[in-house]
C-alpha cells in the first residue's frame, strides 16, 4: 500500500502496549455491558483497551505509525464488538474519524499523532454554531449535541460556521481540557454511548486547527480516497448487523433451553418459529452480503486506481441505510418469537431492541436515503447532502 505523502514531517514512534487480542477484548465488554449503562459512557480503561485491540489507529495514516485499514476490515471489527455491546460499537466506531483529521495541515496532524497512533477523536458537530473572525483564526463561544465517546477522547470537535466564501462548515479541534462537558444524555437505546452535549467558552482557534468534515485529504494514502462521509454512515449502520445477529443467537438459544410458561411446546417443535427464524436468517445474510459488496467494490476500485463515481457512493449510502433498518426489522422478529419472556427488563433481547432503534434514528440513516438512491438510479439530482 501507498504510503506517498505531500510533505515531510516525522514519523510518530508507536505506543508501546502489547497488543489485545480482539477476541479477548469482546469477551470483557460483554461482561461490563451493564457498567457502561450505568455511568452513561464507556469507561477510559476500556477505550485503553480498545487502542490495544487497533481499534484507534484503524483509520490512523501509515506515515504517522498507523494502519489505515480497508475499510471492510474496519467495519468487520465494529460488527463483532455489535454483537457484545452496540454502545461499545458506536464509540469503537469513531475510530474512523481519523479520516477526517487527513484534512488538517499535515504539521497540525504530526503534532496530533506525536504520541502515537491511536489517537481518540470524537464530536458535536451539529447543530453547527457561529465563530468569530480572529487573526489566523476564531474565536469560538457555544455548545453542541450529540458527542458520542467524548469521555473517552483525545480530542475533541465541534462545528462552526466561518462565513467563509464556500459557506461550508468547519470543524474545530481541541484538547479535551479546553471543552466542558455536560452530562446531558439521558436515553432508553445507546445508553453507554456518553453522547452528551460540549461547550466552549471563548476559546480561540487558529485555521490550521479546522477543517472541513469531508475535504481534501493532505494524505495519498488509499483509505483517504475512500468517501468519508459515507464511511461516517457505514460504521454507525453496522452495528444493527452484530445487534440483529445477537438477536438471533439470543433466539436460537430460547428454542430449546427453557420450558415454556404455560407448558406448550418448545420453541423449536414450532413450524412458525422456525419458519420466522429461517427467514430472518435469510434477511440478515442478503442485508450483509450487499454491504459488504458494495464497500469492497468501492476499494477495489480505489487499489486499482480508479476514481470512486457516484453511483458507487450512491451504493454506499443504500446499503448503510438498508442495513441500519433491516438489522433493527430483525432484532423486532427476534423480539416477537422471543414471546413473553422478552418483555422482561433483564431479557437481552430488550437491550438489542432498543439500540437497534437508535440506529435506524442517526441523521446519516433516515429514510430520505432511499430517494437519494432512486434519484441515482434513474439519473435525477439527488436530495442535498447525500452524496
Amino acid at each position: 500500500m501507498s504510503t506517498v505523502a505531500h510533505a515531510t514531517v516525522p514519523l510518530a514512534t508507536a505506543q508501546s502496549d502489547t497488543s489485545l487480542p480482539l477476541d479477548e477484548f469482546i469477551a470483557e465488554i460483554a461482561a461490563r455491558r451493564d457498567e457502561f449503562v450505568r455511568v452513561s459512557h464507556v469507561p477510559r480503561d476500556m477505550i485503553a483497551k480498545l487502542k490495544r485491540a487497533g481499534i484507534y489507529r484503524a483509520a490512523t495514516p501509515q506515515r504517522f505509525g498507523g494502519d489505515a485499514r480497508a475499510p471492510g476490515e474496519f467495519l468487520e471489527m465494529i460488527e463483532r464488538i455489535a454483537k457484545a455491546n452496540g454502545s461499545a460499537a458506536w464509540v469503537a466506531s469513531f475510530g474512523s474519524a481519523n479520516v477526517y483529521l487527513a484534512a488538517l495541515p499535515l504539521d497540525t496532524q504530526a503534532q496530533i499523532y506525536s504520541s502515537g497512533p491511536d489517537q481518540v477523536f470524537a464530536g458535536g458537530l451539529f447543530p453547527v454554531q457561529p465563530a468569530k473572525t480572529a487573526d489566523k483564526g476564531f474565536r469560538v463561544n457555544d455548545t453542541w449535541k450529540f458527542a458520542s465517546g467524548c469521555k473517552g477522547a483525545d480530542w475533541l470537535g465541534v462545528g462552526v460556521g466561518t462565513g467563509s466564501a464556500d459557506g461550508k462548515p468547519r470543524t474545530a479541534v481541541f484538547r479535551p481540557e479546553q471543552v466542558e462537558i455536560l452530562e446531558q444524555w439521558d436515553v432508553v437505546g445507546m445508553q453507554g454511548t456518553g453522547s452528551h452535549d460540549l461547550r466552549v467558552t471563548d476559546h480561540f482557534v487558529s485555521d490550521a486547527w479546522t477543517f472541513v468534515r469531508g475535504g481534501e485529504p493532505q494524505i495519498d494514502e488509499p483509505l483517504y480516497r475512500y468517501p468519508s462521509i459515507a464511511y461516517a454512515a457505514q460504521v454507525l449502520a453496522v452495528a444493527n448487523l452484530g445487534l440483529a445477529r445477537a438477536a438471533l443467537d439470543v433466539v436460537n438459544h430460547m428454542s430449546g433451553g427453557h420450558k415454556t410458561t404455560t407448558g406448550a411446546p418448545r420453541l423449536a417443535d414450532r413450524a412458525y418459529f422456525r419458519i420466522e427464524l429461517a427467514k430472518a436468517e435469510a434477511q440478515l445474510r442478503s442485508a450483509r452480503a450487499f454491504f459488504y459488496e458494495a464497500t469492497d467494490d468501492v476499494w477495489r476500485s480505489i487499489l486499482a486506481g480508479n476514481p470512486v463515481t457516484l453511483d458507487q457512493v450512491s451504493l454506499l449510502r443504500l446499503s448503510a441505510t438498508h442495513i441500519a433498518h433491516e438489522g433493527a426489522d430483525i432484532v423486532h422478529r427476534a423480539y416477537r418469537l422471543g414471546g413473553t419472556m422478552a418483555i422482561y427488563r433483564s431479557h437481552p433481547l430488550q437491550r438489542l431492541l432498543r439500540d437497534s432503534m437508535v440506529v435506524t434514528q442517526h441523521a446519516f440513516l433516515g429514510e430520505g436515503n432511499y430517494d437519494g438512491a432512486g434519484a441515482v438510479f434513474v439519473g435525477v439530482r439527488p436530495i442535498p447532502g447525500y452524496l
